[in-house]
Formats: C-alpha cells, sequence, structure tokens
C-alpha cells in the first residue's frame, strides 16, 4: 500500500529539512517545497514542486496538487505573514489537502508578549476555522539561538531578566514532527504540543554553560527594555522587525517561555536535548566564541 503524499514546506531550512530527510529516510513520498527549487535538498524518493511562496495561492495550490498531508514550516516574519499563512492554507484545501501539521510557537496567544508569537495564534485560529485535520506543533526558542545571539566579545545581552526559557533542539522538533506526520491514523488531530528542552534554564545559566564549553568568560547582561531597543537600533532593521527581538525576551522575563513539556520524549521515545549536550554536539554553533576566533 502506498502512503499519502506529504508536502514539507521551507524544506531548504533547519526544520523543514531535517523533517524531509527523516521523512525520506522511511520511504514516505515527499513532495518538497520552496521559492526556489535549486536551493532544496536532494533526497530519495523526493520531488520538488514548483516555485511558491506562500502569498501566491495559484502557485500554491499548484505546487499542493495531489498531496495528502502539508507540514506548514511558519514563513519569515514579516508584517503580512497571517495573510501569508492564511493564503497557503486556503491554497493547500483548495489542493485537496487533508491535513496540516504547523510550526507554531511556544505560549502563542493573540496577547502574547512575544509580538511574533500573536502571528502564531492567529494563524492556528485560521487553521482550526476550515475545519481541516491539524496539529500543531508549539516549539520554543532555539538552542541553537543561544550561542548564536551570543556577541563575538562574549556577551548575551538582552531584557530576559531573571526568567527562564526552556529552549529545544531543532533535531527535537524534526524527531517529534515526523513522528506526527508518519502517523496516518487520528491520534494526533486537533492536538497541540509544546515542545521544548527537558528544563527551563535562565539566561545566566545559558552564559555559564557556555563559559565551561568555550573555556572563556561568557556573561549575560540583562538589558532594560529601553537599553535594548537602542543596542539594537544600529541595525537597520524595521521596527516591527526590532520589536520581535526585544519582546522575545521580554517574553522570557514575564515566565511565558518557562513551559517544560514532556511532548519530546512521548512522541520521540527518547529525552528531549538540554544546552549542556547540544553544545557538545554542535561545536560549530559557538566557535565564534572560541578564543582567538575573532
Amino acid at each position: 500500500m502506498i502512503s499519502p503524499l506529504v508536502a514539507v514546506t521551507g524544506a531548504s531550512g533547519a526544520v523543514g529539512g531535517r523533517v524531509a530527510a527523516r521523512l525520506a529516510r522511511t520511504g514516505v513520498p515527499v513532495r518538497l517545497l520552496g521559492r526556489d527549487p535549486s536551493r532544496l535538498p536532494r533526497l530519495p524518493g523526493t520531488a520538488a514542486a514548483p516555485p511558491a511562496t506562500y502569498g501566491d495561492a495559484e502557485a500554491m495550490r499548484r505546487a499542493l496538487d495531489g498531496a495528502h498531508t502539508l507540514f506548514l514550516v511558519s514563513a519569515h516574519e514579516s508584517p503580512d505573514r497571517v495573510t501569508e499563512h492564511t493564503i497557503a492554507v486556503d491554497a493547500a484545501l483548495a489542493a485537496g489537502v487533508e491535513r496540516v501539521v504547523y510550526v507554531s510557537f511556544l505560549g502563542a496567544a493573540p496577547d502574547a508578549t512575544f509580538t511574533f508569537a500573536r502571528d502564531h495564534w492567529y494563524t492556528e485560529a485560521h487553521i482550526r476555522m476550515t475545519g481541516v485535520r491539524h496539529t500543531f506543533l508549539r516549539d520554543g526558542w532555539y538552542l541553537a539561538g543561544i550561542p548564536a545571539m551570543t556577541a563575538a566579545d562574549g556577551v548575551l545581552r538582552g531584557p530576559g531578566g531573571e526568567g527562564r526559557v526552556s529552549a529545544v533542539s531543532h533535531d527535537d522538533i524534526a524527531d517529534s514532527a515526523s513522528a506526527v506526520l508518519l502517523d496516518e491514523g487520528t491520534t494526533h488531530d486537533g492536538a497541540t504540543y509544546d515542545l521544548t528542552g527537558p528544563v527551563a534554564f535562565t539566561l545566566a545559566e545559558a552564559a555559564g554553560e557556555l563559559s565551561r564549553r568555550t573555556g572563556r568568560a561568557i556573561r549575560y547582561v540583562a538589558e532594560t527594555v529601553e537599553e535594548a531597543y537602542a543596542s539594537r537600533a544600529g541595525y537597520g532593521a524595521p521596527d516591527w522587525e526590532v520589536a520581535g527581538w526585544v519582546t522575545s525576551y521580554e517574553a522570557i522575563a514575564a515566565g511565558e517561555l518557562a513551559t517544560v513539556s514532556d511532548a519530546v520524549p512521548t512522541l520521540t521515545g527518547r529525552p528531549a536535548q538540554d544546552l549542556a549536550t547540544f553544545l557538545q554536539e554542535n561545536p560549530d554553533s559557538y566557535s565564534h566564541l572560541l578564543p582567538g576566533s575573532s
């Protein structure tokens, strides 16, 4: 019996690419979607869809024609992201898609402190409204983001206060998503899974772990909100993007990203990865922090 076709968006990215590779290893038919098909991975048993962006309804409908399940990785942050998601979901249903697995964000709510988390809530609301079979994967901060947001001077800056964050690895998200996608029954229909690491830690504790791993002093500077906006003003990013950066830390301070869930071990059958293990297994993630790297 041939398994139903799974369409994977964001297949050239960190989450979508990992999910595509995992599905391909199982022999499930997979169609990879992206704005630029030349950037999509070459994986056995997969096929690249024609170019499609979320905001192009007709292109998305063509790209999804014949697919049974859509793995929908959220679009890049933008002021129009909810509209883009809505168009993509509606195009999927028009193409005959019967199931949507959406990568959302921990604590998604219309009044979430983290502005981008609000986009996810409105996207979830639209998916629910359509009546399509669906599963929401609400992942937290990425573990990879901890060293990435630490500057080469060894300082992690942000208005996170003493709040805690239950950051999760890309691999844990991909393994969890694959488990959901490969289950063709109704077990996960209507479910919302918080995908988190095994523990919530402060950013000061994260800096301590980076110090142990790099052999140099890494420290966390708890900025005020005003200091955070000022320190990021020189990047030349639009106001909405800077607000997203700053409010992600504010959400930590508010305790909105401290949830620790058992969803990863429940879905994958193994423990979720913690920060120390992630850093041990991914030395490239902090290479810019090593002594003599500047």
